[in-house]
């Protein structure tokens, strides 16, 4: 006889906020582009290491040309969904993936389907 794993309402809940979060095309195009910093932003301009610390929030701002709230919004659901970490440089905050947890995600994801 097969067994069956369920997942528990914590798992469900937590699935569905990154699946929330990824559905949104904008969202899944920077997690992309966070993925290789260096070949998506411009390096050069950056005051910190784009793996250690992430990419300033503001050449994400550029590169997508949407307006500073809209991207801060943005950031903030993929933080929550636990895909980005943010680290404050100074006035600037940036942002990079959470490998670990996403590399969670995909095992919780797989555990479940």
């Amino acid at each position: 006889m097969a067994t069956r794993t369920t997942s528990s309402p914590d798992t469900s809940a937590h699935l569905l906020e990154i699946f929330k979060a990824l559905a949104n095309p904008v969202r899944l195009q920077v997690l992309q582009w966070l993925r290789d910093p260096e070949a998506n932003f411009p390096v050069h301009h950056g005051i910190a290491d784009p793996h250690e610390v992430g990419v300033c929030v503001s050449h994400i701002q550029d590169k997508l040309g949407l307006a500073q709230s809209t991207v801060s919004s943005y950031m903030a659901t993929l933080e929550r969904a636990g895909l980005v970490i943010s680290t404050r440089v100074g006035k600037w905050t940036h942002y990079r993936r959470d490998e670990e947890r996403i590399a969670r995600f995909t095992a919780e994801l797989g555990d479940v389907l």
